[in-house]
């Protein structure tokens, strides 16, 4: 269960990054005067957003998935 959660939610965040990718590339190129030390198309900060929101939206799947896997089933369906 745990791995279909974190799999569903790193599949938006990829569909996400790539949107995200695509538009802050076309953006930056506009604001490139306002860039402190960065290059508009910079590979290397590029690369670290990717991994940073990667790791962020793997957290996201991760914990409520972890949670909702220690709640015994019974439980959760006389409740509801």
């Amino acid at each position: 269960m745990q791995l279909s959660i974190i799999a569903r939610t790193l599949r938006l965040a990829f569909i996400g990054v790539v949107a995200g990718a695509i538009a802050s590339l076309a953006v930056s190129r506009a604001i490139a005067a306002l860039l402190f030390n960065t290059q508009p198309g910079d590979p290397i900060t590029f690369a670290a957003m990717v991994l940073l929101i990667s790791v962020v939206a793997l957290l996201a799947g991760y914990i409520p998935a972890r949670r909702a896997s220690r709640i015994n089933p019974m439980v959760a369906l006389r409740n509801n």
